[in-house]
């Protein structure tokens, strides 16, 4: 079905049904609730889980595959960010001119740098990236300030010319971002009961284009150019003395997966209007190659997975402050009440990344397969059956 083995599909079921149902399985508490804090099913956040996961997947067919790890590729996500609002000052509010020339602009640009970068290896590689990235921050910020809006970035303004669309709406305000004219902030709200679910038409769009790009990497991992990919991080040297040259294989991953963080930079601006060099900064990128970590580099669904938990302890565990935490422990005697939220609070709130490290630490010294390795051994340990089970008539050999 669609090219696909059976596995392979029945994992493209899946990830088409957790987008689809996302508002519902991402608010779990009733509203109003103490524990509805921990629901992550608005807007906003669901869109960054798509767009990230989209991020995420496109880093993992370079590093997961050839195993060149990269450290500039928030420089691809600022460029098609970048790309996109300007497609929407000058051309129309149409979404889908914006995406596209977003991946084709950090297409081009991970072309000239992985050209550069590519030829050399390992942490020389990885360094080279670095300082693309670095620099594609500091001419945002700071040199190409006409192109880029520099330090408060890149905006609508009202005076834009916008050849296929309105510059203004009836009202005098700037346009939002639609497609054909159905504007991607719109949402509808069911109401079930104490349960609040929230639809919105830009998460999924997103989420379209988040199953889109899935589908194609499943279709790379498993073409004659995934193989190849596998081979040069298996032993590239080897390659070489078959007199195979590796650098175009390279090159292509580097390109497609420099197009997969423009596109998520592109839906980002979709989103969200505006563009800023701090989207080129190298915490990004090295935010990436956590997901891809945590997830599970070099798995199919692992980098979506990681995208997905980095964005909810951001979101969901910074929001949790002191006076949350005495409510849910008032139950306690005064003093060792206070005990406990002076042990917990460091790691929440604004600590939230410590807790986030402790994660994944844990997981790279048990887990080095990620989250999707995890899974694998508690399905393990699920159908395991005991000897006797699996063979009840078998007989023990003479000896």
């Amino acid at each position: 079905m669609l090219g696909l083995e059976k596995k392979d599909f029945r994992l493209l079921l899946i990830v088409i049904g957790l987008t689809l149902f996302a508002p519902f399985l991402l608010n779990p508490f009733p509203e109003g609730s103490e524990m509805a804090q921990f629901n992550a099913g608005y807007p906003d956040l669901m869109q960054r889980f798509v767009i990230f996961g989209i991020f995420a997947i496109g880093f993992n067919i370079l590093f997961g595959l050839t195993g060149y790890l990269s450290f500039g590729h928030a420089a691809f996500l600022g460029a098609g960010s970048y790309g996109a609002v300007w497609m929407f000052k000058l051309l129309s509010m149409n979404v889908l001119p914006a995406i596209a020339i977003s991946v084709v602009i950090a297409g081009l640009f991970s072309l000239l740098i992985g050209y550069i970068s590519l030829r050399r290896s390992g942490i020389y590689f990885s360094i080279l990236t670095l300082a693309f990235a670095q620099m594609s921050f500091a001419l945002a910020y700071s040199v190409l300030t006409p192109i880029t809006g520099g330090e408060t970035g890149l905006q609508l303004a009202l005076d834009d010319p916008r050849i296929f669309g309105a510059a203004q709406t009836a009202s005098g305000n700037i346009p939002v971002p639609a497609l054909f004219g159905l504007e991607m902030r719109s949402s509808y709200e069911l109401e079930l009961g104490s349960w609040l679910f929230t639809f919105n038409t830009g998460y999924y769009l997103a989420a379209l284009f988040m199953v889109l790009s899935f589908y194609i990497s499943i279709r790379i991992f498993r073409s004659p150019f995934g193989m190849m990919l596998r081979a040069i991080k298996s032993n590239q040297t080897r390659m070489s003395y078959t007199g195979l040259n590796s650098k175009p294989y390279t090159l292509a991953a580097f390109v497609i997966s420099g197009m997969y963080a423009g596109l998520a930079g592109g839906l980002m601006a979709s989103m969200d209007p505006l563009a800023g060099a701090e989207r080129m900064q190298w915490t990004a990128s090295g935010e990436v190659v956590l997901m891809t970590i945590l997830g599970g580099a070099g798995t199919l669904i692992g980098p979506v997975l990681g995208a997905g938990m980095i964005k909810y302890f951001e979101n969901i565990f910074s929001k949790i402050n002191e006076t949350i935490l005495h409510g849910w422990f008032a139950f306690l005697p005064d003093g060792l009440e206070n005990f406990v939220v002076a042990m917990i609070y460091p790691f929440i709130g604004k600590g939230w990344h410590l807790t986030l490290g402790l994660v994944f630490m844990m997981v790279v010294i048990f887990l080095p397969g990620g989250l999707v390795q995890g899974g694998q051994k508690i399905a393990a340990l699920v159908r395991r059956k005991k000897p006797e089970d699996a063979k009840p008539n078998a007989t023990e050999p003479a000896e």
